[in-house]
């Protein structure tokens, strides 16, 4: 595994469905170390400064489940380039690191991740349900409501085969 160019992006939560690039091979994934949850305050793209919404983030512990995208390479740096802009850019709450992932095929590669920055101001960390319902139901921002990208997550990842009851729960009780 080389860490200087990885070959690989894990994608978790939107990355999932829509990598925002054409990618020569998908392929189910898992990380160790790491879980899934919905730890951060958007005030971009599914929400505002004022309203902001609750989107997902890695967090130390456990092992997650998803996507990972080969980085094409005729088109490897401006793949780099746009993933930056999507994850670092708008806000700098990720942190992207190089981390071991197992793929479905029984691979394990070098990926780039997306990490929750813990020391960021839009790091939420774990909120109450209550708390975290009122933040998906109100957050809208540039690609849409926060709902709906909690929504789509869990049906990605029921597509998977995977289930994550603690999303499932908080979009049950954030759609009524």
């Amino acid at each position: 595994m080389s860490a200087a160019k990885p070959l690989w992006v894990f994608g978790y939560g939107s990355l999932m469905w829509n990598p925002g690039f054409a990618t020569p091979e998908t392929q189910a994934a898992r990380l160790q170390g790491w879980h899934r949850a919905l730890c951060i305050y958007s005030e971009h793209y599914r929400g505002t400064p004022e309203k902001p919404g609750l989107i997902l983030g890695l967090l130390p512990g456990g092992a997650c489940r998803g996507f990972a995208h080969r980085l094409p390479r005729s088109t490897y740096d401006k793949v780099r380039r746009y993933l930056w802009t999507r994850e670092i850019d708008n806000d700098g709450v990720y942190q992207e690191a190089i981390r071991p992932i197992h793929l479905g095929d029984g691979r394990t590669v070098a990926a780039l991740v997306y990490l929750a920055d813990r020391t960021h101001r839009q790091f939420a960390g774990k909120l109450a349900p209550n708390r975290a319902v009122r933040l998906v139901r109100q957050g809208r921002g540039a690609t849409g409501s926060n709902l709906a990208y909690l929504q789509n997550t869990v049906a990605h990842l029921r597509e998977l085969g995977f289930r994550d009851r603690t999303l499932e729960g908080l979009a049950r009780r954030a759609g009524r």
